[in-house]
């Protein structure tokens, strides 16, 4: 039996419930539901945005990043005022705001080998809004285990992909993409940059494939990868099959245990551990001490360099760094 909606709900959806293909049974689905989105960035700001202003049930949300100045111009749902506050705290009081009839359960942590099955089990559906290839397989290898249906996205400059990976009926990442790439292959957004729509239509047209899981409307996105190129405003899709030797999802799966892929992907700063960091005062002060003075290595990108130059540094833009260490010196 199917959860009935109230007058104001009946009201605030009307738009979507005549809809032959959705109807009030359909926003019944929706009200049912639990989705889990992993990160409240890029993806996360249009995705949660969506879910929430079509009546998703449930949304969980988990995230341990801050706001940044640099993350407002693809992240919608966080304002100027927000710059500092944790992201979790600013997206739910906007999403909030946007839909009170929505209940929303806030992690405020960082997805890991230890979480990932605690706080995914609660779910129907997990959106994988993260940034990089060691979330990436992370999430994969979790929804296999439990047998959920994973909605993928990734943006790249002017790019983005999309598919939905679901083992019980077609192919999983792991199927695309057996192992994490080797560290420093693939450049992230903030090396090669992303034009701020970008996530926004990857994220809006992952929520569009959720509503289709979740009211089964539709032809969902499963054995098929989504591409489009904004500078050509072209999309195409391309089959996935099912990989028979897949190490995750296959009947001869070798993996049978969650692994962070940290290293893997470049990032080996062990969970917890805090980055070590001096204030541009600091620095100040131990150039102008007339100790030994430090090698300094400016990795911003040439249009950042601009903004402000720092004195005795060396400049190598972090998109080149790993080619260009021997310009350092080495003692």
């Amino acid at each position: 039996m199917s959860t009935p909606l109230s007058p104001e709900e009946l009201a605030r959806y009307e738009r979507q419930t005549i809809l032959p293909e959705l109807g009030v049974q359909g926003q019944s689905r929706l009200k049912e539901a639990k989705v889990l989105c992993v990160g409240a960035g890029g993806l996360g700001s249009p995705l949660a945005t969506y879910l929430v202003a079509a009546g998703i049930g449930t949304l969980g949300i988990i995230d341990d990043d801050t706001v940044e100045l640099n993350n407002l111009h693809r992240q919608p749902l966080h304002y100027s005022m927000d710059v500092g506050r944790p992201k979790l705290e600013s997206a739910g009081e906007k999403l909030y705001a946007m839909n009170p009839n929505v209940r929303l359960q806030l992690h405020p942590e960082r997805l890991t080998s230890k979480n990932a099955l605690r706080v995914i089990e609660q779910y129907d559906i997990v959106a994988d809004g993260t940034d990089n290839f060691a979330a990436r397989f992370l999430v994969n290898d979790a929804c296999v285990m439990l047998q959920k249906p994973n909605v993928h996205a990734a943006i790249f400059r002017f790019q983005g992909q999309l598919s939905v990976f679901d083992s019980t009926r077609g192919p999983c990442y792991r199927c695309l993409f057996p192992e994490p790439p080797p560290p420093g292959s693939a450049p992230s957004c903030a090396e090669a940059g992303v034009l701020g729509v970008v996530p926004g239509i990857a994220g809006t047209l992952q929520a569009t494939e959720i509503i289709k899981l979740i009211t089964g409307i539709g032809e969902p996105l499963i054995g098929r990868l989504l591409l489009f190129d904004l500078l050509e405003n072209r999309f195409k899709d391309v089959s996935i099959p099912k990989n028979p030797d897949c190490p995750m999802c296959s009947a001869n799966a070798t993996i049978t245990s969650l692994k962070d892929y940290s290293e893997h992907c470049g990032v080996s700063r062990p969970e917890n551990e805090p980055l070590a960091e001096i204030s541009a005062r600091e620095l100040f002060e131990i150039i102008e001490s007339g100790g030994p003075r430090p090698v300094l290595v400016d990795v911003r990108e040439p249009v950042e360099v601009i903004a402000s130059r720092l004195p005795h540094r060396h400049h190598i833009p972090l998109g080149s760094f790993a080619d260009r260490l021997n310009e350092i010196e080495r003692d």
